[in-house]
């Protein structure tokens, strides 16, 4: 039976704070090599028999969706929008419909994994599906557990059942996460598996147990998908529709209630990468397990993580820290004290700092910019415009504009004259006129922008065409 991939690719990644934003969370991110968490889920496949993917994530991440699964050959993928997230029991709904819909009449197996996962063992996890396979064939709902190489108190735990074939027990029951003196305890049964979050099953077994146990999820789910529409690479569902559903995860809207719940155990390298410690802990590390990425000088510094995006990071006779920078943010956190970067992010939150959401650098449909200075008058940006793309239509109510080419070939529209500009040449866009930025070369094109104006934030765009159907950026 073939296998259609669920990714759920939602979420805002916060305990990975400043690296992991809303606008560029975690699953998106090149953490532990060169293809970003959402490409390497994706690539782990490769050997499976495995039909186009589908993937569902927040409606403001849908580009950079898009753009990495272009980025590593991905065709035919359907991309979900959720216009608000309702956890995991919904987004699996859609999933399981969008399968139906997609092959009508023909059965496949719904392997659902997380974007942000990692999973060291490919084979492992290969073998596994296989094993779990006859059992989600004849209607069971399969769950992969982890085998627990410690008594974690940061992940769920499944206790194991009777013995239902070689490979597969049943559920005796799901727990939530547990204090230490009892994930200890959990351990020394060798009875429980850490709750992985990972399934495979019939879509429309999951369909019918979400009817006997959640049934207002799956009519709102219904309604959202009988209502969507198909836009570009996307599939918008019936925002209204979805808003309805209840908020419930896949374990407790179902999973938790239904008889005939069985899992496979997994043992391939796996963890969730929920925090900074959890990221040292499955990435390489030098003789003084350091874990190091981007421009550091260690000295005399032991079991630390030092990231450095954009400067060089020094450290001396320090051990045990959680060190990262970027272009607007340093985060120092004890190891032990890692899950308290949630606390930052909450204060992050109530003062309203843009550090929250996103980084100076901001990605787009078309390419990037980076707020390189502002101040009350004006502001200055580096544009990162990709080979073929294009800015919308556009114009502005309250701000001039100057773009300076720095590499590249910029082809320009300023009302109904076009030109175009090599490097080194500039040109000045008065407040109100109608523009478009191109690059109809082969390389990026790089432009310095500088804004003038009374208001300068990014709603002062009246969109008149946009090949990528956006209302604003």
């Amino acid at each position: 039976m073939k296998i259609t991939p669920i990714i759920m690719a939602g979420g805002s990644g916060t305990r990975l704070w400043p690296l992991s934003r809303r606008l560029h969370p975690k699953q998106f991110l090149a953490l532990t090599g060169q293809h970003s968490m959402l490409q390497q889920t994706l690539t782990r496949l490769e050997g499976l028999p495995c039909e186009a993917p589908i993937i569902i994530c927040n409606e403001e991440h849908r580009f950079l969706v898009a753009e990495q699964l272009r980025d590593i050959g991905v065709q035919g993928a359907n991309i979900l929008l959720e216009p608000e997230g309702r956890n995991t029991a919904p987004a699996i709904a859609l999933g399981a419909l969008q399968a139906e819909k997609r092959a009508p009449g023909q059965q496949s197996l719904l392997l659902i994994l997380a974007a942000d996962h990692v999973i060291e063992d490919i084979k492992a996890l290969h073998e596994a599906v296989k094993q779990a396979s006859p059992l989600a064939s004849d209607g069971s709902l399969v769950t992969f557990g982890i085998l627990p190489t410690h008594a974690e108190t940061g992940y769920g735990y499944i206790q194991q059942g009777t013995k239902l074939d070689m490979h597969g027990y049943r559920v005796e029951q799901f727990v939530e996460k547990p204090d230490s003196e009892t994930a200890e305890q959990y351990i020394a049964s060798g009875n429980y598996l850490w709750n992985s979050g990972m399934f495979l099953m019939r879509p429309d077994a999951y369909l019918e147990a979400l009817k006997r146990q959640a049934p207002a999820i799956l009519t709102s789910c219904e309604q959202a998908m009988a209502g969507a529409q198909e836009d570009l690479d996307f599939v918008r569902i019936d925002k209204w529709a979805f808003l309805s559903s209840p908020s419930d995860s896949v374990d407790y809207a179902v999973m938790e209630k239904e008889s005939q719940v069985a899992v496979v155990p997994l043992d391939a390298g796996w963890s969730d990468v929920g925090s900074w410690s959890a990221l040292w802990d499955v990435s390489k590390k030098d003789r003084a397990n350091n874990v190091r990425n981007g421009d550091v000088i260690l000295e005399n510094t032991q079991n630390c993580l030092v990231h450095s995006s954009h400067r060089l990071v020094a450290t001396v006779g320090v051990e045990n820290l959680i060190i990262v920078e970027t272009k607007d943010a340093v985060l120092v956190v004890s190891k032990q004290e890692d899950q308290r970067v949630k606390q930052v992010v909450e204060q992050l939150k109530q003062n309203g700092r843009s550090e929250l959401s996103a980084h100076r650098e901001v990605y787009r449909p078309w390419g990037k910019y980076d707020s390189v200075d502002m101040s009350e008058r004006y502001q200055v940006k580096r544009i990162t415009v990709n080979p073929g793309q294009k800015l919308s239509i556009q114009m502005h109510h309250h701000r001039a504009e100057h773009w300076i080419v720095v590499s590249g070939t910029a082809r320009v529209g300023i009302n109904d004259e076009e030109m175009l500009l090599s490097e080194n040449q500039s040109v000045y866009i008065p407040l109100g006129a109608k523009h478009f930025l191109e690059n109809p070369g082969k390389i990026p094109l790089e432009v310095i922008e500088v804004q003038s104006g009374a208001y300068l934030g990014e709603d002062d765009i009246v969109r008149f065409e946009d090949v990528y159907g956006r209302s604003k950026d």
